[in-house]
């Protein structure tokens, strides 16, 4: 088999990302040399690579479920939005500057090109390259700059699937529309359908699927069943939804449940941090906006941030800063991650992201952080460190861990202990029950979470909790991306899948009739 595939969604958070990954999976177990590609991804849960850059954290899973170390060749292009108007731009890993949508028109030649480059060199080494757009390619006043939908469709000659999901309603009419408002060069790349997270008898749906095909001449290539067990990486933040549940937590090991509340930022980044804790049996974590969800919270998680000052002046607004006080004040756990991690210190000097200048962090940590250039990128090996009685060590002190950095923000001054010992040099912070730290991905090192959550755990007074043994974060992924390829080869048509891999569009795909799309109407203002 050799070939690609371009997989589009009606929406954002249609299911491009998880389906990309079970086809992925799907092939990889049958012997083929499958790795994904997406030109162009906008989010702010990004991963370091082994080559040294970042990608988005799709991308890396769907590496993985392809058996492959994540690459900056799967993401060459990467917007990671700062503001609703400002995204950083990365290439092929690296930042390159910030970007506005009159910015990023003038680069999209040269990023064409960089995309063009990557995805050649993809399936001339890859058997198959499953590629993933997008938004939606129905976002036609983007048609002009696209580079990951119809753009690179048309560049590359790519059969596209378009999904839709179902649990969102209307998932006909989407996928109609979708279709519809394409221009016909475009709609004929479109090849087919599938619809995402069905509840029911599916041949309910059915007269509905028939007349789809009817109308555009397309079939649809499943529909895949909503899966209760299943739960995936969050994208975007589409992802962290206030109050919604993180993962499908399991019974606890004790008596007790550990309660955590994750507070929803508004630039948040790499909100996957908090996804190893819902891996845990007895844990519980949400997202929370309102700082009266801290107060029965075992442990409150600051995640990271895009947009460190602007989320720092929105903690004291929303009245979470208070709450956060208050825990810190009476010895509830707390625990910071890269932006969420400065934000707990004394002072924070960004002439660079926000050109705020000096302003005064929460002040639970003796942290100062300066923002500077260039970005840390790098994975990060190391233990725990003593912390602040050597003679009295942390629970976690010694134990292996390992994660990944990304940030402009440098630790200037520390007056706390390290909480870690990252190759030979200081890293993070611990003050009585806050802990903070650089390391995205820290919680992913199973002896050394099952150690904390120990500490957490008594400072929270949950006598009742028990850490279960044996929880792997990596295992937990592993099976998801199976539990994901076994529904990719039981409700999809494979072998039709196969085919519009190898031989690409099918000649003559039917356009919808322009007189639908521009009906002699006459209005009157």
């Amino acid at each position: 088999m050799r070939g690609a595939l371009l997989i589009a969604g009606t929406t954002s958070d249609a299911g491009k990302s998880v389906v990309v990954a079970g086809i992925c999976r799907m092939l990889a177990r049958k012997g083929v040399r499958v790795a994904p590609f997406k030109a162009q991804n906008m989010s702010n849960n990004s991963v370091v690579t082994l080559d040294g850059g970042e990608i988005g954290r799709a991308q890396a899973l769907q590496a993985r479920a392809c058996g492959l170390e994540p690459s900056v060749r799967f993401n060459p292009v990467l917007l990671k939005p700062g503001s609703d108007r400002r995204s950083q731009l990365v290439v092929r890993g690296k930042a390159v500057g910030t970007v506005g949508a009159a910015d990023y028109f003038r680069h999209r030649q040269e990023l064409r090109a960089v995309v063009a480059a990557e995805l050649a060199a993809l399936r001339a080494e890859f058997d198959v390259v499953i590629c993933e757009g997008a938004g939606s390619p129905a976002e036609i006043n983007l048609r002009a700059t696209d580079l990951a939908n119809m753009g690179l469709a048309e560049a590359a000659r790519l059969p596209v699937l378009v999904v839709g999901d179902i649990d969102r309603g209307g998932v006909l009419a989407h996928l109609f529309g979708t279709l519809a408002v394409l221009e016909p060069a475009d709609q004929q790349l479109v090849s087919g359908f599938v619809i995402n997270k069905f509840r029911g008898d599916v041949e309910l749906l059915r007269p509905g699927l028939d007349r789809l095909t009817e109308l555009t001449g397309r079939p649809t290539l499943g529909v895949v069943p909503f899966a209760e067990d299943l739960w995936i990486d969050a994208e975007d933040s589409l992802g962290t939804i206030a109050d919604a549940p993180v993962g499908r937590p399991a019974a606890p090991a004790g008596t007790e449940w550990l309660t955590v509340a994750a507070v929803r930022l508004p630039r948040i980044s790499n909100s996957t941090d908090v996804e190893a804790l819902a891996c845990e049996p007895g844990i519980a974590v949400r997202w929370v906006r309102d700082p009266s969800r801290l107060a029965d919270a075992d442990l409150v998680v600051l995640p990271g941030s895009k947009s460190t000052v602007s989320d720092l002046e929105w903690l004291r607004r929303s009245g979470i800063a208070a709450a956060l006080a208050d825990r810190a004040a009476a010895g509830k756990p707390i625990l910071g991650i890269c932006g969420g991690y400065q934000m707990l210190g004394r002072r924070i000097v960004d002439d660079l992201e926000s050109a705020a200048g000096a302003i005064d962090g929460l002040g639970l940590l003796d942290l100062d952080v300066e923002f500077a250039e260039p970005k840390v990128l790098r994975r990060t090996d190391g233990r725990g460190a003593p912390g602040p009685d050597p003679a009295e060590p942390l629970g976690t002190a010694g134990i292996p861990l390992h994660g990944y950095e990304i940030h402009h923000g440098r630790v200037t001054r520390s007056g706390d202990p390290a909480w870690l010992d990252a190759a030979g040099e200081p890293e993070g912070s611990v003050r009585g029950a806050v802990w903070g730290t650089h390391l995205h991905g820290l919680m992913e090192s199973d002896d050394f979470r099952r150690a904390w959550l120990r500490e957490v755990a008594r400072d929270a007074r949950r006598t009742g909790f028990h850490v279960a043994e044996g929880t792997s974060v990596s295992a937990v992924r592993a099976a998801q991306l199976d539990l994901l390829a076994d529904l990719m080869e039981r409700h999809l048509d494979t072998n039709l899948l196969a085919t519009l891999i190898t031989e690409g569009v099918p000649e003559g795909m039917p356009t919808l009739r322009s007189d639908l799309l521009a009906p002699d109407v006459q209005y009157q203002p």
